[in-house]
């Protein structure tokens, strides 16, 4: 493999073997608007060696900034990076961390990344309003996201009563198809994006033409279906396991701009363009729920099923127009998160708890409130990040779902109901 690939490999251990592998990913970071650029290094020389010291193979990283080395099984490797390689001018961001180390025991896939940064660590230098411009707009772009895929969640919870908590896996089947389709047979997103939305509302029939309709035909009760549902999540939550591996990926298309600045925010072209899709997305949901026939029809069954059914709302035709929505709606989602992060088996299932937050904040069973309520949770989870750890950051929506079942149960378009 030349210096044009992904760095180039040396060391009889790499010559050998062709089944694990290490890759050294080495990045200059600079800091725009509050938020990281990164351009690959190239040149820099990467070493891998056994807990003893012992040379396992060596490699250059390409024009990409990877460095790619074969090693003879999944063990415990210490990956050094050579300091002085570094081009004039670059140093590491923590000048400590020249090596990592990987232990064996999490070396789980037949490939493992470790990543150097050069140059400013995140946020480093900005501002309080940069800081705050910059979540807040990382928030807005997530709560497109999030609003997209709870709409279908809301109103099949409006129609049919059921809470499917197995919605984040059809969020999740879009993302996996997106990424079959663009990186496995190499089909631009803006080409197979289409093909991918009527397959993920296809899959939402599937649901319903498969399993609900056929319990709810029977008579199966609600709690038994909620069961189902759950079932439902962990079988294909590990069938794409198996199918796509643990370890998440990235999309081909766009995957290699640089942000552009929008006064104090920086945002990829990519995920402007995106943000911009969703929000059309959402207006036309919006509006077509709102002045078509079968949009008021769907309304009409969300708010009440028996009686839409007495004025000749055919009530099972809406329900499985509303499957199909939320599959379709559930896939956009799932290719927009795909482009925004990265795809992986669990990227749904992550995102499920955010979007029960978003629905009852705004409404259960509401489809305007789904709207309001996404977009909400969206931008709080970011802005949290401010206060909390990352990787806590979830954890103050779904404090706040609890907090809006205590005050206000309805949500904020929500109506409140007596009971008993």
């Amino acid at each position: 493999m030349g210096v044009g690939g992904i760095g180039f490999i040396t060391g009889s251990a790499a010559a050998e073997s062709d089944e694990f592998f290490i890759i050294a990913n080495v990045q200059d970071q600079e800091i725009v608007n509050a938020a990281p650029v990164r351009t690959p290094v190239t040149g820099v020389g990467i070493s891998v060696t056994d807990p003893a010291g012992k040379l396992i193979g060596e490699a250059i990283t390409g024009p990409d900034g990877l460095a790619k080395i074969g090693v003879p099984a999944r063990a415990d490797y210490i990956i050094l990076l050579d300091v002085a390689s570094l081009p004039d001018g670059l140093v590491l961001i923590d000048t400590t961390k020249s090596q990592v180390k990987i232990d064996g025991l999490l070396f789980t896939t037949s490939t493992k990344r470790v990543s150097f940064f050069t140059g400013k660590a995140t946020l480093a230098g900005a501002t309080t309003f940069e800081k705050v411009a910059q979540r807040f707009s990382d928030g807005v772009r997530l709560g497109i996201i999030i609003a997209m895929c709870s709409v279908g969640l809301s109103l099949v919870f409006g129609t049919t009563g059921l809470t499917n908590f197995a919605h984040g896996e059809m969020v999740t089947f879009g993302g996996l198809i997106a990424f079959y389709f663009n990186v496995t047979l190499d089909i631009p997103i803006l080409i197979s994006g289409p093909v991918v939305i009527l397959m993920g509302g296809c899959f939402g029939l599937l649901f319903n033409w498969g399993i609900f309709a056929r319990l709810t035909k029977r008579g199966i009760g609600l709690i038994s279906q909620l069961v189902v549902t759950v079932g439902l999540s962990i079988m294909l939550r590990n069938i794409f396991l198996f199918q796509f591996g643990g370890r998440t990926k990235q999309l081909t298309s766009y995957a290699k701009q640089t942000n552009i600045s929008i006064g104090p925010i920086g945002i990829t072209p990519r995920d402007l363009t995106t943000a911009i899709l969703g929000v059309c997305i959402l207006i036309s949901v919006a509006l077509f729920l709102q002045k078509s026939r079968l949009g008021k029809a769907i309304r009409a069954v969300s708010d009440n099923v028996q009686l839409a059914s007495a004025t000749g709302i055919d009530t099972r035709k809406v329900i499985r127009v509303i499957w199909f929505a939320a599959g379709a709606l559930a896939a956009i989602g799932g290719i927009f998160r795909g482009l925004d992060e990265q795809v992986g088996f669990q990227m749904g299932s992550d995102l499920l708890f955010l979007m029960f937050a978003a629905i009852t904040l705004g409404g259960l069973g509401s489809a305007f409130g789904a709207l309001i309520g996404g977009f909400l949770v969206g931008i709080f989870v970011e802005m949290s990040s401010l206060f909390f750890p990352t990787e806590l950051k979830a954890a103050p929506a779904l404090f706040v779902l609890i907090i809006v079942l205590i005050v206000r149960p309805q949500g904020i378009l929500g109506k409140g109901q007596r009971v008993g």
